[in-house]
Order: C-alpha cells, then structure tokens, then sequence
C-alpha cells in the first residue's frame, strides 16, 4: 500500500525520495554482481589450484589498492560531482567483467589474470565506496541516515545472499562462461540506475586545499576523535582477523562438509541473510544514539561465531551459526558508517569514509595473506578459530579506552581542523 507524503515510518520516509531509490538499486544491483563474480572466481581458482592460500589471495588481491588509495579517493568525494564518480567506477567495473568474460569463453583464463582483474575492481570499489556513503547522506539528511545505510545495507545483503547463490548453481549447472555473462549483465543494470541518480549540489569551499594537506587534517580530525578513533582500530582488527575467515567456505564446503558448488553458494548466502534481519531491525530503530555499542556487540558476535561455524561437521549446524554471524555483520556494518558519517563535519565526511576505506584495506589484504599461510601450514578451521580468538583479545583496549560503548556518537563530534 502506497504511503502518504511525509510517512511517520522512518524507512517509508526514506524510499519516498526518488534519488535514494535510485542509488540503492544500484547499490544493490552492483553488490549482486559483484558478490556472484567474487565467488564464481574463488570456484574457479580453487577448482583449478586446490590450494586455501591461493583461494585467500582472491580477497588479498581485491583489497590491496585500497590502502593506498581509499584516503586519495576520500578527497575525490569531497571534491567531485559524486554521481559521475560512481558512474565512472561502475563503467570500469563493465569493462573489467567484460574483458574476464572474453578470456573465459576463449578458454585462455590462467589465476594471474583473474588476479589482475581483482586487484582492478578494488581501486574501481575504493574509487566509488566514499561517494556513494556520502551521497547517501546528502540525499536523505542527517535525521534520516541510519534509516537509510540501514535499507543500503539490505541491497548489500539481498546481494550477499542471491550472489553467491547464483554463483553456486549457475557454475554447478551451467558452467562458468553463463555465470560471468550473469556478472555483466547485472553489471550493465547498476550502471544504468546510476545514470539516473541526482546528489543534491554541495557549496564548495572558497579555497581549495592541496590534497595530501587534505588528508592530513582528516587524518588529524580522527586522531582527536576517540569514538572515531576506536571505531577505525576495531575496522583494522575485524578486517584482519574476522573477514577473511568467510573466504574459506568454498574450501571447509568441499574438503570438511564434502557439498558442491551449489550447496557451497548457499553457504556462502547464509551470512547475508543473517544481515539481512539485522539490517531490517535497525532500518526501524527510532533515535539510536549508542552506535558504538551496537558496533561493538556485532564485532564480538561475528568473532564468537566464526570459531563455532568453522567447526561444525554438519551442514545445517553450519549454515545456522552463519546466519546468526551474519546478524552480527550488520551491526557491525551499519553503525561502522553511521559513526563514520555522525562523527565528522559535512565537509570532511568524505575523506573520513575515504579513511574508513583506508582501515579495511589495510586489515583485509595482511589479514588474508596471514590466514592463508596458517591455513596452508594447519588447516582453514584452525586459522579461522585461531585468528577469532586474537581478535576478541585485541577488542579489549578499544572496550576500555575509548567511549565506544560508553558515549553517544553525536556527542563526540569536534569542529573540523584546518591547520
């Protein structure tokens, strides 16, 4: 039923702006794509190598640019019309899948070049993420932004579970050549949705500064920010520690639960529908004032269950602790932005996200390499429970020192600096 103008219902409110609709069907369309192309890849290197460390280094290549260029980016976002940003890295991302497509039909694809390809996607990721977070906000406002990254972080969920599972049963009955024709196609719709996007126009400031000066006064910002700050160490930690453990499902699937490719895909969807609830319960919330805490509890959920689902030996067990993990990444990820977002002035929110991007690529890409390795020498359970283990360890100072759970997040907010 076709709500009124102005719904007292936070996420109604929200979906009634046009732009947002149309920037998160994009939003959702790409994370579809790109989360079916992630695993139709890991099937593809893994079939072909047989090796966890190689099937880890799918997500060490993906994440690798952005240490370097998140906080680069962050500035392009905050100096940019953010609507043609995001319509250039979603072009790339056509042609990337486009030119992986050719190879896989000509049966000429060899893991360096699905590597080149991946590292490629990560600068076209660090290149969008900070102007679509900070598009969100100018398009719905501050009132309403939890609202919004809470239904953003729905079309990143339904992409988490209807990806993989494409990925799955597309390669399992069709092959790989119709699964990655699935990756493009869903590639060209996004970008079309983007085309139709209209960001609400920004004053620019009278003087620009220059960009690696930029950076530093964003950086400077977060270290005078302790809720910002704790939320940026608990973003390196989980990203090192906890992520990489998910890209191990194809490997504990088929060597521990002994599934296919199809039944791997559904494993590998589970997390996204366990984020999917969570995500569908804070679009609901009314006045959330204690992001950190939310922040905190999702983390130390995730962590807690990766030891247990690592170790399961029996499927459905498997895919229920996944799913409960996933409740948890949706803490962690909505109000991982909303701190981001509600902790910095307008005219540095770009640059923060850029910095946030920043944290998670420096975690992710050290973290993967690390667990590969101990998997490779152990096995993938034992990396994974090891690894969870060191992080709940290391959320203690950020528990203790920093007002993550302690303090609202609008209270932490300082004037930007400027010198």
């Amino acid at each position: 039923m076709r709500r009124p103008p102005g719904s007292p219902i936070p996420v109604f409110a929200v979906l009634q702006n046009r732009a947002f609709r149309a920037i998160w069907y994009a939003g959702s369309l790409h994370e579809i794509s790109r989360r079916t192309e992630m695993l139709v890849l890991s099937l593809l290197i893994f079939q072909t190598t047989g090796s966890p460390f190689q099937l880890l280094l799918v997500l060490v290549f993906n994440n690798l640019p952005r240490p370097v260029l998140s906080l680069i980016f962050g500035t392009v976002a905050d100096r940019f019309n953010r609507q043609r940003v995001m319509v250039l890295a979603q072009f790339s991302n056509v042609v990337i899948s486009a030119i992986v497509l050719m190879l896989i039909l000509a049966d000429l694809v060899q893991p360096w070049q699905l590597y080149l390809a991946l590292v490629m996607q990560g600068v076209t990721k660090a290149l969008e993420d900070p102007s679509r977070r900070t598009s969100i906000l100018d398009i719905v406002g501050e009132g309403r932004v939890v609202n919004a990254l809470s239904l953003d972080q729905i079309g990143n969920t339904t992409g988490k579970i209807a990806g993989p599972f494409l990925a799955g049963l597309l390669v399992e009955t069709l092959g790989f050549p119709a699964a990655y024709t699935f990756v493009v196609v869903v590639h060209l719709a996004a970008l079309g949705f983007l085309t139709r996007v209209r960001v609400p126009p920004r004053q620019a400031p009278a003087q620009r500064e220059p960009v690696f000066r930029s950076m530093w006064v964003s950086l400077r910002y977060a270290l005078g920010n302790p809720l910002l700050l704790g939320m940026l160490y608990v973003t390196i930690i989980m990203n090192a520690l906890a992520f990489p453990a998910q890209q191990l499902i194809p490997a504990i699937g088929e060597n521990n639960l002994g599934v296919g490719e199809t039944l791997i895909g559904v494993l590998v969807a589970a997390e996204g529908l366990g984020q999917l609830v969570g995500a569908a319960l804070m679009a609901s919330s009314r006045n959330l004032r204690y992001h950190g805490r939310v922040f905190v509890i999702g983390s130390i959920l995730v962590l807690i269950i990766a030891i247990l689902w690592s170790r399961s030996p029996w499927y459905g067990l498997t895919f229920a602790l996944l799913t409960i993990g996933g409740m948890g990444q949706a803490g962690f990820g909505t109000m991982q932005s909303s701190i981001t977002l509600l902790s910095a002035p307008a005219e540095l929110r770009g640059r923060m996200v850029g910095l946030m991007s920043f944290c998670i690529g420096v975690g992710t890409p050290l973290g993967g390499l690390e667990m590969g390795l101990l998997a490779a020498r152990v096995s993938s359970q034992w990396a994974i429970s090891i690894n969870a283990l060191a992080g709940l360890a290391l959320l203690i100072p950020a528990l203790v020192l920093t007002p993550l759970v302690r303090s609202p997040t609008t209270a932490q907010r300082r004037p930007s600096l400027r010198s």
